[in-house]
């Protein structure tokens, strides 16, 4: 089992940045893959960000790249978002996900969420 809690949402103006925290208790935090997610409201949950277990590889969705950076630190069980530039239309809640798979941008790939934060970027 792996329980997530994500933190460091809030709001923030068009082109500022954030930064978004996932800390995981539970045992073997590097052994799984971790993913964020977001979604607006009245749409579907969509993929961001993931990286391996031990870092060494990440992958975007292709509209983010450039623009926000995942990375983890194992010694601390936390895994985070970097979020640059911000658009009115990154506003979701922000929510992170542990796999035991690897690390893929298919939701129903993993195995455990957090709870979500929300990001309000204004205009």
């Amino acid at each position: 089992q792996v329980q997530l809690v994500e933190s460091g949402g809030g709001l923030v103006q068009a082109g500022g940045s954030l930064r978004l925290s996932c800390a995981a208790s539970g045992r073997r935090f590097n052994s799984y893959g971790m993913g964020w997610f977001r979604q607006a409201p009245g749409k579907e949950r969509e993929f961001v960000a993931a990286v391996n277990w031990s870092g060494g590889s990440r992958y975007y969705a292709d509209s983010l790249k450039g623009r926000f950076t995942i990375s983890r630190d194992n010694a601390k069980n936390t895994v985070y978002l970097q979020m640059n530039s911000l658009k009115p239309e990154d506003t979701a809640v922000y929510y992170c996900a542990a796999t035991g798979r690897g690390f893929s941008k298919r939701l129903e790939e993993y195995d455990y969420w957090g709870q979500g934060t929300q990001v309000t970027v204004s205009s």
